[in-house]
């Protein structure tokens, strides 16, 4: 099982970035996809989650301003992130449990300028 996560960059306050994690390995439409981030200094924050049939869940900081979604044709999950604060930034990685083992993609960096 392999999950590449991609997308990340330098955008000012208030913008926009999209995320993407394809996955590999597995038949992705049988499983969910968690999105995670960790900014320096601190731990691993679980930002939310998208089932296979497509339902999601947010942590409160992020409900309103990031969206989880998946293609299934393409293998991938996306996360739209808008309304980016100096505090999103972080190391943004995908996981996903596949027969109670955890994978989890590389990270890919996001960095918020004020």
């Amino acid at each position: 099982v392999q999950l590449q996560a991609s997308g990340g960059g330098l955008v000012q306050t208030g913008g926009s970035l999209r995320l993407s994690c394809a996955v590999s390995g597995v038949i992705f439409d049988d499983y969910g996809i968690g999105w995670f981030r960790q900014a320096p200094g601190k731990g691993s924050e679980g930002l939310g989650w998208i089932s296979n049939d497509g339902m999601t869940y947010y942590i409160d900081s992020v409900k309103g301003r990031f969206t989880i979604s998946r293609d299934d044709a393409k293998n991938t999950v996306y996360l739209q992130m808008t309304s980016l604060k100096p505090e999103d930034t972080a190391v943004y990685y995908c996981n996903t449990q596949v027969r109670g083992e955890s994978y989890w993609g590389q990270g890919t960096q996001v960095t918020v300028s004020s």
